[in-house]
């Protein structure tokens, strides 16, 4: 659980930093592991498709994600543990396997969401994996793909359906590798939690704050250790900077809300993580999240104008 100091400094500056809280070996390991066999079955299936020369299996997994990308397979779909916002076909790639799953539940996280939102905890589905390479590898076409390249500026209600407004959501932004200000670590504004929702525009195919709504200086950069957890509340502007490093950046972004309340994206599945009140209601087996997720990539393939944010770029400053 965290401490009395640290939960008022959350509440106090919308955004608190945990430095590993989680353990290396028992929570990220075993998700590090499941990557890199996905990335075997994925390469071996575009060997066969003819997208890839070969397999580059005996590389590491960073150069051979490199590599990869370089030959344009898209990997940061296949990785994601989310559908996208739109264009979802029947065969769009999720990774749903069960050291994310793991993950999504694991009890040193759960303890400190307790902390700030209460024992009642349900997993909310605006979640991502981004394994992010280095800028200058990134093609053009990717230049502001939010998977794959720097995130502008936003606050997650603003990413969010106005139903989520008085969700008491909590955004849980888990540090897979080691995040640094020149490899693209979070940055954020303090206490930008207090002024509630800002004006968000289609900005380089991503929803965020104009620039001139943002005062720079606000700017806090939040380094994190492997296993570090940044918590930030749902009205914290933040945003990532660029990958300026000759690695790869790897986090994950989880969210939770209480029990019950609305998650802002209605047309993906949730699933309640933990209940005091009702233990028998907890999922606990990897394959039905995975089926959820399944149903709702089968329910929305090929529908047009999912709606997943309240902005239509019709105010003067989105110009």
């Amino acid at each position: 659980m965290l401490t009395t100091e640290q939960i008022e400094s959350f509440h106090e500056n919308g955004f608190l930093a945990v430095d590993r809280l989680l353990d290396y070996e028992e929570d990220l390991v075993p998700v590090i592991e499941e990557y890199q066999q996905l990335l075997d079955e994925l390469c071996a299936q575009w060997v066969a498709d003819g997208r890839l020369d070969q397999s580059y299996s005996d590389l590491p997994f960073e150069k051979r994600l490199v590599e990869v990308y370089r030959a344009g397979c898209d990997y940061y779909q296949a990785f994601d543990i989310a559908l996208p916002n739109g264009n979802i076909k029947a065969d769009t790639p999720i990774h749903l396997g069960p050291a994310v799953f793991n993950l999504l539940r694991s009890p040193r996280l759960l303890s400190a969401v307790e902390s700030l939102i209460g024992g009642e905890i349900y997993s909310n589905p605006i979640q991502h994996v981004r394994i992010k390479p280095p800028s200058r590898i990134v093609d053009r076409s990717d230049a502001h793909n939010a998977l794959v390249s720097a995130t502008h500026w936003h606050q997650d209600n603003g990413v969010a359906l106005p139903e989520a407004d008085e969700t008491k959501m909590l955004t849980c932004w888990v540090a897979v590798s080691e995040a640094t200000p020149e490899n693209g670590c979070l940055q954020v504004a303090p206490k930008s939690h207090r002024e509630g929702i800002a004006l968000h525009c289609t900005i380089d195919n991503q929803i965020g704050i104009p620039d001139k709504l943002m005062v720079q200086e606000q700017a806090r950069p939040v380094p994190l250790n492997p296993g570090g957890v940044l918590f930030f509340h749902p009205m914290c502007k933040h945003g990532s900077l660029d990958n300026n490093s000759d690695a790869f950046r790897w986090s994950f972004d989880l969210r939770y809300n209480p029990i019950g309340q609305a998650t802002g994206r209605p047309h993906f599945p949730g699933f309640v993580a933990q209940s005091r009140l009702n233990p028998e209601s907890v999922l606990a087996d990897y394959r039905q999240w995975g089926q959820l997720w399944l149903d709702a990539r089968a329910r929305l393939a090929d529908i047009e104008g999912i709606k997943s944010n309240r902005w239509t770029d019709d105010d003067p400053l989105c110009a």
